[in-house]
């Protein structure tokens, strides 16, 4: 039997091997990934798996190279992973001034000139554009500065303990007044700029039709004058109107408490 045995191991083992070659070179075994590779010494991998190697892999059924320790990983150039690049906010400042649009507006955004300031430019009219919706016009409509702004300043005077930090409900849904051209009755609407930066801020004060302006465009302005703008529309429009009195009139009593 141990003759038997003998040959069999001579001859490679019962499963078929081919006889080993006493002076073959070990192969070198790699782990990798959780596999065990053994990788050939001999020069032609066709001639060691002729050898009947249990363990020999051919090269071609390794693991795919996207796995392999020789890729290195995304955002890498040694094998090793790099932290992730920082973004980089591309979006450029606004500049803190602008042009005047308007000869009663400052180079500031949503900030008028004080009616000291309009009186010793001789500025006693302001202009700005409507529209009438039945006759499909517009035009120009001119206000009086020192009669208008004294009507909307009273107003706020004797009702703002009244207000609650709200505005009213003849604020909040002005009424249009009838048409010069038409005469269509409630028709006419300020033409606000698509722009905020161009919105016709005083003239919406005297004419009292801030309310026309939507809720994004009166937090713009408060914005830009450091008021608080969070809330509903009847509080942020409430707070347009007071910063706008307080710009023209820094002494009166349009603080907020």
């Amino acid at each position: 039997m141990s003759n038997n045995a003998d040959e069999v191991r001579a001859n490679g083992g019962a499963r078929g091997r081919a006889p080993t070659d006493p002076n073959r070179q070990l192969p070198k075994r790699i782990s990798l990934l959780g596999y065990t590779i053994q990788i050939p010494a001999a020069a032609n991998d066709a001639t060691a798996a002729a050898q009947g190697d249990d363990d020999y892999i051919n090269p071609q059924y390794w693991p795919h190279d996207e796995y392999s320790s020789d890729v290195p990983f995304p955002n890498s150039s040694n094998g090793t992973r790099q932290p992730g690049r920082r973004r980089v906010n591309k979006r450029q400042e606004k500049p803190k001034t602008i042009p005047p649009q308007y000869p009663w507006a400052t180079d500031l955004r949503a900030q008028v000139h004080p009616l000291t300031t309009l009186r010793s430019r001789h500025i006693q009219t302001i202009t700005g554009q409507v529209y009438c919706r039945n006759c499909d016009l517009k035009y120009d409509v001119s206000l009086d500065l020192e009669s208008k702004f004294a009507e909307v300043a009273t107003f706020l005077k004797e009702n703002k303990s009244a207000m609650r930090d709200r505005a009213p409900r003849n604020w909040k849904n002005p009424t249009m007044p009838a048409c010069n051209v038409c005469r269509h009755p409630r028709n006419v609407k300020p033409v606000i700029a698509d722009k905020k930066r161009a919105i016709n801020w005083l003239f919406l004060l005297l004419s009292q039709t801030l309310g026309f302006c939507t809720l994004d465009q009166l937090k713009y302005f408060c914005k830009h004058t450091s008021s608080h703008r969070t809330g509903a529309k009847d509080r942020v429009l409430y707070l347009t109107y007071l910063a706008l009195c307080k710009q023209l009139d820094p002494e009166g009593p349009f603080d907020l408490r």
